[in-house]
């Protein structure tokens, strides 16, 4: 394609990775690359909650209280997470996705923002079965967070956290947390 014909539709939908952009928590547009993603058609996505993408609805409410309390001075943000598939042969599917994006008013989080989605699954794969909480806080133990500041994040105790993280140990084999977080990455 000759670079006069190029413009930003044009990049926004051939871009490498998934976009969306977002009003109130709301897909007011995404690209071809996130369908595809997600197995989903436009008509599923556009107009739609980001909730359709999350395995659960306290997932999804606790992400978004999450990205209200990490935003950088300029509204940024990103994280690894647990997201669904909507349709297509893997729908219902869960895989790591990478997700990071930016508020246009920091002030005003989830009033209008712009975010790209990264499919991990290529690289980590869910082996074993976890619960939505299990999921948060593994996601969390690879961002390296200690259980005191997994717990403030999610606003429950540091023992509580600590709990999870001995399931998560149980359930991946390891012996100890920095083993535990190299599973997960592999997982």
């Amino acid at each position: 394609m000759p670079t006069d014909d190029l413009d930003y539709r044009t990049a926004f939908e051939l871009a490498p990775i998934g976009l969306v952009i977002s009003r109130n928590r709301l897909m007011v547009d995404c690209n071809q690359q996130l369908l595809e993603m997600f197995g989903a058609t436009r008509g599923q996505l556009v107009g739609q909650s980001f909730e359709v993408l999350y395995p659960t609805h306290d997932e999804f409410e606790r992400t978004g209280a999450r990205i209200v309390a990490s935003l950088d001075a300029r509204g940024g943000y990103a994280d690894e997470r647990v997201m669904k598939r909507t349709g297509g042969p893997r729908g219902g599917e869960l895989f790591w996705c990478h997700v990071s994006g930016r508020a246009l008013n920091p002030r005003q989080p989830h009033a209008a923002g712009i975010w790209s989605f990264e499919d991990l699954s290529a690289k980590r794969r869910l082996k074993v079965d976890l619960t939505p909480r299990e999921r948060e806080i593994a996601a969390l133990l690879i961002e390296g967070l200690t259980s005191k500041q997994i717990g403030k994040h999610l606003e429950i105790s540091p023992r509580t956290v600590d709990v999870y993280r001995g399931r998560l140990m149980k359930k991946f084999d390891a012996a100890t947390t920095p083993l535990l977080v190299q599973k997960l990455l592999s997982a």
